[in-house]
């Protein structure tokens, strides 16, 4: 596992290398395609600007009798380089780049920043990360938006777990929206409306739980706008499982707050898993 996992970073930080000094290479050529030629008119970028060359010297430069100076010059700064690329390749390298990494390749440069920006390549970045299961979905905001909304949910999903893991009633205090409508359900089934009666339920929870690893798997999360549901599966080293879990969440004053609990012993074989005494 840890070559494995050494291997996919060694890959990852390879690609996101070449993409930088290609964004360099195309900066400095840029440069001295400024500083040699001069500028007359301005290109499609409308940074570069294009000289007037002798007919022969378009002909020589495009490789055929007459053709583009626009393309001649696009040739020379080599501006257009990823643009010339098919839009399926850039996003395909760019599918072995991490989050951080298409996020740093984004701060080079204008083009990369354009490269580094596009729907598909965040697109591809959440199938790989999250689920392939929202592939019909259109996000409102793009897919990069979209990205960053249900890994900040992933993020306080992670931390709900961990409260439970220290059994810290503060810590749930604070996690839950405090309103009238919000409701959890533990493994007895019973339902506790009110924060109130949800946190009391945390600390009857907390008190008879015994010790032991919860372990997680198969988390999948769905982000609305301001509201985000999570279901995933969770075990433990010692005791009774597996069980389903569905988490609730509402996007309040900038951070999002857990609005409805839901914790049940799965199915295995189609028989219920032992219950012990509805509690986590």
């Amino acid at each position: 596992m840890e070559i494995e996992t050494s291997l996919n970073f060694s890959s990852q930080s390879l690609v996101a290398a070449i993409f930088t000094l290609l964004a360099l290479l195309l900066a400095v050529r840029s440069l001295l395609f400024k500083k040699l030629f001069g500028a007359t008119s301005a290109n499609s970028c409308g940074d570069s600007k294009i000289p007037d060359y002798p007919t022969g010297v378009t002909a020589y430069m495009n490789g055929v009798g007459g053709g583009s100076k626009r393309v001649a010059a696009e040739r020379l700064t080599g501006a257009s380089m990823m643009e010339q690329l098919v839009p399926e390749i850039t996003t395909h390298a760019l599918s072995y780049l991490d989050y951080s990494s298409l996020c740093r390749l984004s701060m080079t440069n204008s083009l990369m920043r354009k490269a580094a920006n596009d729907d598909n390549a965040w697109k591809a970045l959440y199938h790989k990360d999250f689920t392939l299961e929202q592939d019909s979905v259109t996000p409102v905001n793009g897919w990069k938006a979209y990205y960053a909304a249900t890994r900040a949910v992933m993020n306080v999903n992670e931390e709900f777990i961990d409260i439970v893991r220290e059994r810290s009633l503060m810590a749930m205090g604070h996690f839950w929206l405090n309103a009238d409508y919000v409701k959890c359900v533990h493994l007895s089934g019973e339902l506790f409306s009110g924060y109130n009666a949800v946190m009391q339920s945390w600390q009857l929870a907390f008190n008879w739980d015994q010790e032991g690893n919860i372990q997680v798997r198969d988390v999948r999360i769905r982000v609305m706008t301001d509201i985000a549901w999570v279901t995933m599966k969770t075990n433990r080293d010692m005791g009774p499982g597996p069980y389903s879990v569905t988490n609730i969440y509402e996007f309040h004053n900038g951070r999002w707050f857990m609005v409805h609990h839901h914790y049940s012993v799965m199915l295995l074989d189609g028989v219920a898993g032992e219950l012990h005494n509805g509690h986590h």
